[in-house]
């Protein structure tokens, strides 16, 4: 990943001080006050991440994510003055990685970036059965000699999952790895992905059910099902 980190906020005074902070750090930040603006440079432009302020003066950034999502993957980091778990949950809901209320500290905002650009970054992977075949370079996972269609939420999902094969997340720490910094209100998001991920895996083998339920904890890869 490139370090260019685009910035979507119409207050002047408060973008300078992301971009100094991003700047500070080795990161190259990109100023944009509009949410069209914003959208037509990301369909020419790559940037590594967007940090996008909901009160814009054209698109709310609710708006702007959803169109975002369209097209593009590139993480994004909600900035805004509120801070309503309603808020937070639509944010993730609709393709948020992260969202940060006003008034904020810039080298938390950076910590934050920081976090999301690793947990996103190519690593080795380890395929714990033949069932699976991870890609992480590519970011592809195969299923039964399949490739899976998968959302950059399912995909993160799943790897965590494959990563420790029987281990029990709980859906705290499957928030913390898959959309890093959101609260523990937002639990539904887990259950929701996971719905969408076990309906992928059986549209390919009906009979086979790795992804584990523990009821009132979480989630966990059964390996006795990974067996081929």
């Amino acid at each position: 990943m490139n370090g260019d980190i685009l910035i979507v906020e119409d207050e002047a005074a408060i973008a300078d001080v992301i971009a100094y902070a991003l700047r500070t750090e080795g990161f190259t930040p990109h100023l944009c006050p509009l949410g069209e603006e914003a959208l037509a440079r990301l369909r020419t432009g790559v940037f590594s991440l967007v940090i996008l302020d909901v009160g814009l003066q054209d698109l709310s950034g609710f708006e702007v994510c959803r169109q975002l999502r369209t097209f593009s993957d590139v993480p994004v980091i909600f900035l805004t003055a509120r801070s309503d778990e309603v808020d937070r949950v639509l944010g993730l809901e609709i393709g948020g990685d992260d969202y940060v209320a006003k008034p904020f500290s810039p080298r938390e905002l950076v910590a934050r970036v920081r976090v999301i650009l690793r947990r996103l970054s190519p690593r080795p992977a380890e395929t714990p059965a033949a069932a699976f075949e991870q890609d992480a370079g590519a970011r592809r996972i195969r299923y039964r000699g399949q490739a899976l269609d998968l959302t950059r939420y399912e995909y993160l999902l799943l790897g965590t999952l494959l990563s420790q094969p029987e281990r029990i997340f709980t859906r705290s720490q499957l928030m913390e790895e898959v959309w890093s910094g959101a609260e523990e209100s937002a639990d539904r998001t887990v259950d929701t992905h996971v719905k969408t991920l076990r309906a992928k895996l059986r549209a390919i083998d009906p009979e086979a059910d790795p992804i584990q339920t523990h009821r009132g904890v979480g989630y966990s890869l059964s390996v006795r099902t990974l067996c081929v």
